[in-house]
């Protein structure tokens, strides 16, 4: 749907607006495998404005996300205030800014894309670097919920140096944000016996290391987190993206 949308009116047949918030749509698109949807949406008022590079404002809305590293968001939007472009680059299917830009962002992550981003070989890699006394880990039938009391559970069998024989293990936990940048489990409640709770602990300790949100932005962009709410299957992070400069390519 993407490339049907950003190719199907001809560029030089088009207003200054429509074919930037275009060429931007398609900019932040290219970073994704696919997407559902994506609405792009340049505000300047006047028009004429775009001529200088000055925009009031740009939107940008996308459903089913799809990262090149497996990753799923059911929705992420982005809505800026004051951006300056060079808007000749716009004629070559380019964004440059002229100054660094920062984004009021909203993200959403359905229980099955938390599911499916733990079942990914970008992150299960990450999960298999943890140690349990001096043995690898194999991680088998992850699944994430959301509880009742807006609560995350996550359910996984772990095998201790083979996939062979495993152990259930079964926690619920609730979800902070430290510093803006490091999402963490916290009040975690284990269920099992003394194994699968030892085992927990561990993958806890682990998981909480590897959620600094620098280490999963792309390119040339920053992400910050102001807020976390849990409920109706999904949850959703409220914050900020300081972008330096719009992709260019898509980003593998």
């Amino acid at each position: 749907m993407v490339t049907a949308l950003f190719t199907s009116t001809p560029m030089q047949n088009q207003s200054g607006d429509r074919l930037v918030s275009k060429v931007a749509g398609a900019a932040i698109a290219a970073l994704f495998k696919s997407s559902d949807r994506v609405e792009a949406n340049v505000r300047a008022e006047p028009v004429s404005k775009l001529l200088q590079g000055s925009l009031d404002g740009f939107d940008f809305i996308g459903k089913g996300m799809r990262m090149y590293n497996g990753l799923r968001l059911e929705v992420m939007e982005l809505y800026l205030q004051a951006v300056s472009i060079d808007f000749t680059a716009v004629f070559t299917g380019k964004v440059r800014l002229r100054q660094p830009i920062q984004a009021t962002m909203r993200t959403v992550l359905t229980e099955s894309d938390l599911t499916t981003s733990f079942n990914t070989p970008f992150v299960v890699e990450k999960l298999q670097r943890l140690k349990y006394q001096g043995q690898p880990l194999h991680f088998q039938n992850t699944q994430m919920t959301i509880t009742e009391d807006r609560a995350l559970r996550l359910k996984t069998q772990i095998g201790v140096g083979s996939p062979n024989k495993l152990t259930d293990v079964d926690f619920t936990a609730n979800i902070e944000v430290q510093d803006r940048r490091k999402i963490e489990f916290v009040n975690v409640k284990y269920n099992g016996d003394q194994e699968s709770v030892d085992l927990g602990k561990s993958l806890i300790d682990h998981v909480n290391n590897l959620l600094d949100l620098d280490q999963f932005a792309l390119e040339k962009t920053q992400l910050r987190v102001d807020r976390v709410r849990i409920g109706n299957d999904s949850i959703t992070f409220y914050g900020v993206a300081k972008i330096e400069q719009f992709p260019s390519g898509s980003k593998k």
